[in-house]
């Protein structure tokens, strides 16, 4: 009988290799670390307030490309972008 070794991909091993030498670290009090996390996850995902704002029809149009391409709607792509945006994982070009 043929035993086949496991294969992993590169994210796998890497994970592997972190488990092995000690990388990870259990959480002491997990139930109240997972409710801090569905909290501010909950807090992140309300929208709470409506703006309006007055744009070109020339960058609604890119905008509108832009959020059919990802496969969302326009508008939830722009909130989206304006989040990225002031949490620090958008970028400005200067």
């Amino acid at each position: 009988m043929n035993k086949n070794p496991m294969q992993f991909d590169k994210e796998e091993l890497q994970i592997l290799q972190d488990l092995e030498g000690g990388e990870f670290r259990s959480i002491r009090n997990l139930e109240a670390e997972k409710q801090n996390l569905e909290d501010a996850a909950r807090n992140t995902l309300r929208k709470d307030k409506r703006i309006n704002i007055r744009i070109s029809s020339r960058d609604l149009e890119h905008l509108q490309m832009r959020a059919a391409r990802e496969g969302v709607p326009y508008q939830t792509y722009i909130s989206s972008s304006l989040h990225k945006l002031v949490s620090g994982r958008l970028k400005e070009l200067v």
